[in-house]
């Protein structure tokens, strides 16, 4: 079974173009599922008998699932699941999947966490002390995650030549290797050219935001180096750098603007993975209500 992985993970790759993230956490649910399968003697543990795996040996795996996972997860691995043992049968490994007869969970609906206007106001006008290169490029990267609506996985992959200061505009490869075009707001812009003219001069296709080292910045520093600012500031620690994406779009919609447009800002491939903002920006408008209006304030 391992080897029908490497090769259903090429599939993913090559053919359904896939992000690298995405690639990941199927071939990494995939594995554990054949773990599952080893513990419970339904595999040999060569995995070389994957053709005898059936319907109930994946409830009985679903089942665990349900004791230590949310439904949100139990979705993307039983998704990975159908994708491949379809696979299987398109390349003639298996005649049909016993996965097919399997419908997936309905996901928990929520509201993203974001900030309010004010308090991303606040996060990126007031600068901690520190090193000033350090300082500067976090600034930076806060401008832009907030700017541009950016996922912590594009602003990562940013180089040097991503970036045309001049246009004002951020060249972005996103989900699926797919690419766009952002406008970057002129507050990011002037926060991107302080935190360049004072970083180690690099070339074009060198990684634009970096650690000490020189070395590429990961979403993990990002996101520790987050925390330690919204603590300086007393702001809520469990905000996250998607959380600034998150109020891009809710601060957006807010303000009026088409949520085609937003849609277009994110990358979103779904109008309707766009449309759970619409409910954020109703909690907010039901807020300003209740605080509002003369029948609605309590006596």
């Amino acid at each position: 079974m391992k080897r029908q992985i490497s090769q259903f993970k090429q599939h993913l790759i090559v053919e359904r173009n896939l992000s690298p993230n995405t690639v990941a956490a199927y071939c990494r649910d995939l594995e554990q599922f054949q773990v599952f399968l080893q513990q419970q003697d339904f595999l040999d543990s060569s995995g070389a008998d994957f053709k005898t795996i059936t319907l109930l040996m994946i409830r009985q795996y679903l089942a665990q699932l349900h004791k230590s996972c949310g439904r949100t997860s139990i979705a993307r691995k039983l998704s990975a699941i159908k994708m491949f043992f379809r696979f299987l049968v398109r390349q003639g490994l298996l005649v049909d999947s016993p996965a097919d007869a399997l419908s997936t969970p309905r996901r928990e609906q929520y509201l993203p966490k974001v900030l309010s206007a004010e308090q991303s106001g606040f996060l990126l006008d007031n600068s901690p002390p520190g090193q000033k290169l350090l300082v500067l490029r976090d600034l930076a990267i806060f401008e832009m995650l907030y700017s541009c609506g950016l996922r912590v996985s594009e602003l990562t992959g940013l180089d040097v030549a991503s970036v045309d200061l001049e246009a004002r505009q951020v060249r972005v490869l996103g989900k699926g290797n797919k690419e766009r075009i952002l406008p970057v707001g002129q507050q990011a812009c002037i926060a991107l050219d302080l935190y360049l003219s004072e970083r180690p001069h690099m070339g074009p296709e060198d990684a634009l935001f970096i650690n000490l080292r020189g070395g590429r910045l990961t979403a993990r520093s990002i996101q520790r180096n987050l925390k330690q600012r919204l603590l300086l500031l007393g702001l809520p620690t469990d905000v996250t750098p998607h959380a600034l994406r998150h109020s891009f779009a809710t601060h957006l919609l807010d303000a009026g603007a088409d949520l085609r447009v937003i849609q277009e800002l994110l990358g979103h491939a779904s109008l309707s993975t766009t449309q759970r903002y619409t409910k954020v920006s109703f909690s907010h408008l039901a807020d300003v209500y209740d605080k509002s209006h003369p029948r609605s304030r309590k006596k």
